[in-house]
């Protein structure tokens, strides 16, 4: 193994594994089961296994699942209950998660294994580990978990692939998994008892995407927070808004905090933006028209403008707290039953989701308004009365050519879009015999997050564009902070300058791509 991969390895012990580890596996990254986790799944097999011996009633060991809990189950049946356990819950609809979905997934669930606590054998610890390290990505349908014990449906096809059945991903196309494990001469493994409870019985379907959203998410907040700066600056906007005393000290929120001071850092060496004294000598010395005076230095009034840190400051914390959960929940032992030394078997519900469902729910409300503050920007930057510039950013004979009113046009829809997109945690449905009788819904939550966040690229995509364009009719390039200048020339290495209208659902897709991947905060350091 190279130093490279060492640095980049990511270890499951049960204990430590967080979300920038979740995003590094499903970047491919190598991982490794801690010895001290298979230490402690052995034990836990131990004890588990004493118990049983005892003859004390374990649920879904001794016993079978459900309204089958007092039905005793003949021991000699143990792999065929576990099989019949994955392949019957192996019943997921609708597209597939990408590969790095899975992988997330995949990582949540060996980890929360690694916890010690779920009586599985060593050996299931590091036939999934196996998995992530020789890229064997489980296909898993994106529909029919209802995060009550857990994300069943959604587990059950990592736990049916293990067994040597189902699908697995192979360049985009889901391949049988008996296939593919004869190829790389893999054995597939027979579930003992507990062991296909403790795979499908847990929160980490909901868990692994909901860590990439909210990985992801960070990233998008400080790629808006570039081009916010950008807009700022090229509309000569005050920086009294993003004082460190107006944040820091009257109104201590962290994720204001932190915005002020990236909006503070963003306009350092700006020729453009000014401190608000100056701003108000050039306001007395000259008439206001419209917001904007005749030295082209603007009255931030709008808080597009102004609040950015209460606004934009107000997601990061949401996605703080997100991140805080999810993390939690990365290093839970989320099935049931759980066993500790000297202790009653516990029969709980950890396989409950609602946590989770419960901020992915608040993270789809955050990136929705981050959507809408973007939106009204790129409204202010086309509206000539508002901007100074001219109307819908045209370069070039206006009437002729309509420069940005179409591209405005997505935006707004995925604003309007993102607003339907509702809280799934308060839409328990009773299923299971009414056994499940309030689910929480968490991965469609995750679901709806991660919808919003892609729609959010679109969005802040027109916006890029739009400022980009207003520096170049502005001629304000030279008086750009070096974070401004940075932010516009990524833009234009991807899209030129707009002279005359052009097919413009390219160029959003590019920008939009861009923003995904992460690219316009390369060489840029920002809370």
């Amino acid at each position: 193994m190279t130093l490279l991969e060492t640095e980049r390895t990511v270890d499951f012990d049960g204990e430590t594994l967080d979300i920038a580890g979740v995003q590094r596996v499903a970047e491919e990254a190598p991982c490794v089961v801690a010895p001290s986790a298979l230490a402690k799944a052995a034990a836990s097999r131990t004890l588990f296994e004493e118990t049983v011996r005892q003859g004390i009633p374990v649920y879904g060991v001794t016993t079978g699942y459900g309204e089958m809990i007092y039905m005793m189950v003949d021991v000699s049946k143990e792999v065929e209950l576990q099989t019949n356990l994955v392949r019957s819950h192996a019943a997921g609809v609708g597209p597939l998660f990408g590969v790095d979905e899975a992988r997330a997934i995949l990582a949540a669930r060996l980890n929360a294994l690694a916890k010690g606590y779920s009586a599985v054998r060593p050996e299931l610890l590091e036939r999934l580990a196996l998995y992530l390290n020789l890229g064997i990505t489980p296909a898993i349908p994106e529909i029919g978990s209802l995060g009550a014990s857990g994300d069943l449906a959604t587990l059950a096809h990592i736990a049916v692939t293990v067994i040597g059945e189902g699908y697995v991903l192979r360049d985009g196309q889901a391949v049988p998994t008996g296939r593919v494990l004869r190829e790389m001469g893999i054995e597939p493994l027979e579930l003992r008892f507990k062991e296909g409870l403790a795979l499908i019985n847990g929160t980490s379907g909901m868990t692994g995407l909901g860590s990439l959203v909210v990985g992801r998410a960070l990233d998008q907040v400080r790629q808006a927070e570039l081009v916010t700066a950008l807009v700022v600056e090229t509309m000569r906007g005050s920086t009294s808004p993003f004082l460190a005393e107006g944040h820091d000290i009257a109104r201590p929120h962290r994720g204001q905090i932190d915005t002020a001071a990236n909006m503070r850092a963003l306009l350092t060496g700006s020729g453009l933006s000014v401190e608000h004294a100056e701003l108000r000598k050039q306001a007395q010395a000259q008439k206001t028209n419209g917001g904007v005076s005749r030295t082209g230095v603007y009255m931030q009034k709008a808080y597009t403008l102004r609040a950015i840190p209460q606004v934009v400051g107000a997601v990061r914390d949401v996605l703080y707290n997100a991140r805080q959960t999810l993390e939690t929940e990365l290093n839970s032992a989320n099935d049931n039953p759980l066993f500790f030394e000297g202790k009653e078997v516990f029969h709980g519900a950890n396989f409950h989701g609602q946590p989770v469902a419960f901020a992915m729910d608040s993270v789809t409300i955050a990136l929705t308004q981050l959507g809408v503050f973007s939106e009204r920007r790129t409204n202010r930057l086309l509206n000539r009365h508002l901007s100074g510039l001219a109307e819908f950013l045209v370069a070039d004979e206006p009437g002729l050519n309509s420069g940005f009113a179409g591209a405005q046009y997505p935006a707004t829809a995925l604003v309007a879009e993102n607003r339907t997109i509702g809280p799934a945690s308060t839409q328990s449905v009773p299923s299971n015999g009414d056994n499940q009788d309030v689910v929480s819904m968490g991965l469609i939550a995750a679901r709806n997050a991660r919808r919003v966040l892609r729609n959010n690229y679109d969005i802040l995509a027109v916006e890029f564009l739009s400022a980009a364009q207003a520096v170049d009719l502005s001629d304000r390039y030279d008086g750009l902070s070096p974070a401004g200048k940075t932010t516009y020339d990524t833009v234009r290495e991807l899209v030129p300058t707009l002279h005359h209208d052009r097919y413009m659902a390219d160029d959003i897709a590019a920008i939009s791509d861009a923003l995904s991947r992460g690219r316009f905060l390369k060489g840029i350091e920002l809370r």
